[in-house]
Order: C-alpha cells, then sequence, then structure tokens
C-alpha cells in the first residue's frame, strides 16, 4: 500500500534555516537539510548544475530510513527558464538516462506549479527507476524541488515527504 501522510517537523527555506531559499516549506520527521556548498564553483558544476539549474539544499532521508534526497534547485530571475515550465522541461531534459517525462499542472501551497514524473536508467543497478519534480515562479527566480532515491522503491516510500513540501510551499 502507499505511505501514508508524512509528520511535519520543521520548517525549511527561511531565515535561520539550513538552506536560504526563495520559498520556504515543511520537512518531514527526521529529514536532515544542508545547503549546498559553493554550488556556483565551476570546478563543481556537473554535480551542483542541471540544465539552467544550480543545486541550492539537500535534504538527506537517511536519518527517515530512507536512501534518497529531497533536492532544491533555483534559476536565476530573468534567465530563460524563469518560467515553471521551461525550468522543469530543461531540467528534466539535461538529465542524462531521463524518458517518459509526464508534465501536469498543479499547486505548490497556494501557487500554480508545474509537475513532472519521469523515469530515469539507473546505470548503477541497471534498472529504471521513478523520479519527480515540481517548478513555481517565484519573484526571485523559479524554484524545483526533486525527489529522486536509490530506486522505485525508495522514491515511492519517499512521496509523503516530496507532498508534505508540495503542500505546505510558501514564497518568502
Amino acid at each position: 500500500g502507499a505511505p501514508g501522510a508524512a509528520v511535519a517537523a520543521a520548517s525549511l527555506g527561511g531565515p535561520g534555516t539550513a538552506c536560504p531559499l526563495p520559498v520556504s516549506f515543511s520537512l518531514a520527521q527526521a529529514w536532515e537539510p544542508k545547503a549546498v556548498r559553493n554550488p556556483e564553483d565551476p570546478e563543481f558544476a556537473v554535480l551542483t548544475r542541471q540544465g539552467p539549474a544550480t543545486v541550492r539544499c539537500e535534504v538527506d532521508a537517511k536519518p527517515a530510513g530512507h536512501i534518497g534526497f529531497l533536492r532544491v534547485w533555483t534559476a536565476e530571475k530573468g534567465s530563460a527558464s524563469s518560467s515553471a515550465r521551461a525550468l522543469l522541461e530543461a531540467f528534466v531534459k539535461a538529465e542524462k538516462g531521463s524518458s517518459g517525462a509526464a508534465y501536469r499542472e498543479t499547486t505548490a501551497g497556494a501557487l500554480p506549479a508545474v509537475e513532472v514524473a519521469y523515469t530515469v536508467r539507473s546505470e548503477l543497478l541497471d534498472e529504471e527507476k521513478e523520479e519527480r519534480a515540481f517548478a513555481v515562479a517565484t519573484p526571485k527566480g523559479a524554484v524545483v524541488v526533486h525527489l529522486g532515491g536509490m530506486d522505485t522503491e525508495e522514491h515511492r516510500a519517499m512521496v509523503p515527504a516530496y507532498e508534505l513540501a508540495r503542500t505546505t510551499l510558501k514564497v518568502l
């Protein structure tokens, strides 16, 4: 069966939280946020950039008993990808091995959002695995919240934490 709703334990994104972001949202219990250090460093671009987006924050599911991360990515305001849909499409396209992307209009908190579900071929496991993300446009640029996971089973077990982030999102 599907896992139940996640319990909100803390907020992420605002001043005084682990990651200053243009948005805030609730974190599931035991999930551990960490700001990405020097995301602009060109030496690490292969790890910190995906298409037009730069990773700002990683929320580790390990303390909650899962293998995966909720990652928050941003794109500069005024870039070609400052619309949520354009950013999300470029983001998915830039992920190696991604396919089968299905986009839908949704909401994140009270904001209009675009969500995508897609699969990525895992070289390590030699299988397809599910991933999903949503994007919103803010006055400071677009934001993507992405949920990966070691495999599809882990991914599905973490969806409640992703949904908690999506439904509690606010622009700061």
